[in-house]
C-alpha cells in the first residue's frame, strides 16, 4: 500500500505558496489603509474647502476676531500641543484701527471706542469759515419794560458743514500785444503762462480734479464724462485719457527723483498685485500684468512708487531696486529671493501673511472646533498686542521690549510648530498654514534682531489698496502706456497721502510749478518741500 504523505519538497513549497500569498493579502491590506487613509484626507478638505467658499461667500471679510485672552495663557504650549482638544479655536483680534472720526489734524486717531454712538464729529478747524451774522429787526432792539433799546451782550455760535458743488468755468489767458506808435515795429507779446500739457485746454486744477477722481476716488473716465456733460462740458473719454497718459508722462522726471528719495531709505516696504493690459505687443488680452509698489522713507519723508511690468518674475524686483543694499521686507513671494541674495540684502517677512493662512484654516474647521489654530492665532496677537506697545518708542527700546516680552512667545511658537506639523495633515488648509509658517521662520523671526523692522508687510499693502478697489471699477488698462501713466499718478497721490497732505492740493501744486521748473529743481516739489510752505 502506497504512502499518501506528500513529500518534504511539495510540503515547502505549498509553505511558501502560502507565505507568498499571506504577504500579498497583507500588502492589499496596507494598500487599501493607504487608499482609505488618502480618501478620508481628500475628503477632509474637500470638506474645508467648502466650508472656505462658503465662508468667503456669505461670511465677513474681516480678519478681526474676538478673543478672551484670559482662555489661553502663554505656558499653555506644550499643553495644547499634546492635548489639542484643550484649545480654543477663536480668532485674535487685530490691532486697532484709528478712529475715522478724527481730524486730519490729529498725528494719531483716537480709538473707535472712545467716540459715544451718534455723537457729534467736530468740524475740522483748518476748513475755511463764513461767517453769517444774524441780528434781530430794529422793531424788536427795544425793551419791552422802558422801551431803552438793546446792546449786544454777547453771542451764541453754532456750525454747519457747506458744500460748494463743483463748477465748470473758462479762465480766458488775455496776452497783451505792444507795438511802438511811431514805427509800427517792436512787436511784443506777454509771454503765454507755462502749462503741464501746452497743447491742451486742460488747466492744471482740472488735470488734478480728473486725476484725484479716478485714481483716488476710483471713479472711471467714463463716469467723470458723464459729470462734465451735465455740467455743461462735453468732454469725452478717450479726451479724458489722452490727458491723462500725457500727465503721466511728464510726470516722469519728477518720478525719478522720488526713486533717488527711496533708494537712500534704510528700509523698504515691497508688494506686487495683477493688472490686465488689453493691448500689448505680444501678448493676449486676458493676460495677466502686474503692478508693483515700494514704500519707504523716515516719517515725514515717505515714498511710495507704484510701476508697472507685464511679468511677475524675480527680473523686476532687480531692474526696481538696482544695487540696493537695505532691509527688504513683503510677503512669502519667492521672486525677491534673487534680488535678495545679488545685493545681500536683509530679508524681512510679513506676520499678517501668516496669521490669514491660520485664519482660513479656522474657517475651514467645523462650527465650534476648537484646535491649533485657534492657539496660533492667539499667539500671533500677542507679537501684535507687543507692537503696539512699542510704537512709540525708538528702534533701541523697541527691541528690548521686543527681548523681554516677543522673543519668548516666538520660542513657543516655534516648539508648537515642531510638534504640530508632525500631527496634521500636509494638505489641509493647517497642514499648509503650518507649513507657510515654516517656511517663512528665518524671515518672519529677523524683526527680533532689529528694532527698525517691522512685524508685517501692511504699508505696501495699505499703499497698493486703492489701486485695487479702483480696478473693480475700471477693470484694466487699455495699453501699457496707460498703465504706465496710472503707475506714476498713483506715485503722486499715495506718497501725499503718507505724508499727511492732500492729493488734490499736491496734484495741483505739482502741475502748476512742474513746468516752470528744470530738472535739477524737481526736488522743491518733493511733498515734504511743499508741506513747509503751507500755513499752520
Amino acid at each position: 500500500m502506497k504512502s499518501t504523505t506528500p513529500p518534504a519538497q511539495d510540503i515547502s513549497q505549498l509553505q511558501r505558496q502560502v507565505k507568498a500569498q499571506q504577504q500579498e493579502i497583507a500588502q492589499l491590506h496596507r494598500l487599501m489603509e493607504k487608499k482609505e487613509a488618502q480618501w478620508e484626507a481628500t475628503k477632509q478638505s474637500l470638506y474645508e474647502q467648502f466650508r472656505l467658499a462658503l465662508e468667503r461667500q456669505f461670511g465677513p471679510s474681516t480678519e478681526k476676531y474676538g478673543i478672551k485672552q484670559g482662555d489661553l495663557l502663554i505656558n499653555e504650549a506644550e499643553l495644547i500641543v499634546d492635548d489639542d482638544e484643550g484649545a480654543s479655536d477663536e480668532a485674535p483680534a487685530d490691532v486697532a484701527d484709528g478712529d475715522a472720526s478724527a481730524t486730519p489734524s490729529d498725528n494719531v486717531a483716537p480709538s473707535a471706542n472712545k467716540r459715544t454712538r451718534g455723537g457729534r464729529v467736530a468740524l475740522p478747524p483748518e476748513l475755511p469759515r463764513v461767517e453769517v451774522v444774524h441780528t434781530l429787526d430794529a422793531t424788536e432792539r427795544c425793551c419791552a419794560e422802558d422801551g431803552a433799546e438793546l446792546k449786544v451782550i454777547g453771542e451764541e455760535v453754532s456750525e454747519e458743514l457747506h458744500v460748494v458743488p463743483a463748477r465748470v468755468e473758462v479762465i480766458r489767458h488775455v496776452r497783451r500785444k505792444y507795438a511802438c506808435p511811431t514805427c509800427e515795429g517792436n512787436v511784443k507779446t506777454v509771454p503765454a503762462p507755462a502749462k503741464l500739457l501746452p497743447k491742451s485746454n486742460a488747466s492744471a486744477t482740472l488735470l488734478a480734479y480728473v486725476a484725484t477722481a479716478k485714481y483716488q476716488d476710483a471713479l472711471p473716465l467714463y463716469r467723470q464724462s458723464q459729470i462734465f456733460t451735465r455740467h455743461g462740458a462735453h468732454l469725452p473719454r478717450n479726451t479724458l485719457a489722452r490727458w491723462m497718459v500725457q500727465t503721466g508722462e511728464r510726470l516722469l522726471p519728477l518720478i525719478e527723483t522720488l526713486r533717488k528719495q527711496l533708494l537712500n531709505a534704510p528700509l523698504i516696504h515691497m508688494d506686487e498685485t495683477t493688472l490686465q493690459v488689453n493691448q500689448e505687443e505680444g501678448r493676449k488680452a486676458s493676460a495677466t500684468s502686474y503692478m508693483w509698489v515700494q514704500r519707504g522713507g523716515p516719517p515725514g519723508q515717505q515714498v511710495v512708487l507704484f510701476d508697472y511690468d507685464p511679468s511677475r518674475a524675480g527680473r523686476v524686483p532687480l531692474r526696481l531696486l538696482g544695487d540696493y543694499s537695505g532691509c527688504l521686507v513683503t510677503d512669502g513671494y519667492e521672486g525677491y529671493a534673487e534680488v535678495v541674495r545679488r545685493n545681500d540684502i536683509t530679508h524681512a517677512g510679513c506676520w499678517a501673511h501668516a496669521r490669514r493662512k491660520f485664519i482660513e484654516a479656522q474657517k475651514a474647521q467645523p462650527k465650534n472646533k476648537t484646535g491649533k489654530a485657534g492657539w496660533a492665532l492667539n499667539q500671533i496677537s500677542k507679537l501684535y498686542g507687543v507692537e503696539k506697545q512699542a510704537r512709540a518708542l525708538a528702534p533701541a527700546a523697541r527691541q528690548a521690549l521686543r527681548d523681554q516680552q516677543s522673543r519668548p512667545l516666538i520660542t513657543q511658537l516655534r516648539t508648537w510648530l515642531d510638534k504640530s506639523q508632525a500631527q496634521v495633515l500636509p494638505k489641509s488648509t493647517l497642514g499648509k498654514a503650518l507649513h507657510y509658517l515654516d517656511g517663512q521662520w528665518p524671515r518672519l523671526t529677523r524683526f527680533l534682531d532689529d528694532g527698525c523692522i517691522p512685524l508685517d508687510n501692511n504699508p505696501a499693502e495699505n499703499a497698493i489698496r486703492p489701486f485695487v478697489v479702483g480696478r473693480k471699477n475700471w477693470l484694466f488698462s487699455h495699453t501699457p502706456s496707460g498703465a504706465q501713466a496710472s503707475a506714476a499718478i498713483y506715485s503722486l497721490i499715495e506718497t501725499a497721502k503718507a505724508n499727511g497732505l492732500s492729493p488734490y492740493g499736491y496734484l495741483q501744486h505739482v502741475f502748476e510749478t512742474l513746468p516752470t521748473l528744470n530738472e535739477d529743481d524737481l526736488s522743491a516739489l518733493l511733498p515734504w518741500h511743499w508741506k513747509e510752505t503751507l500755513p499752520t
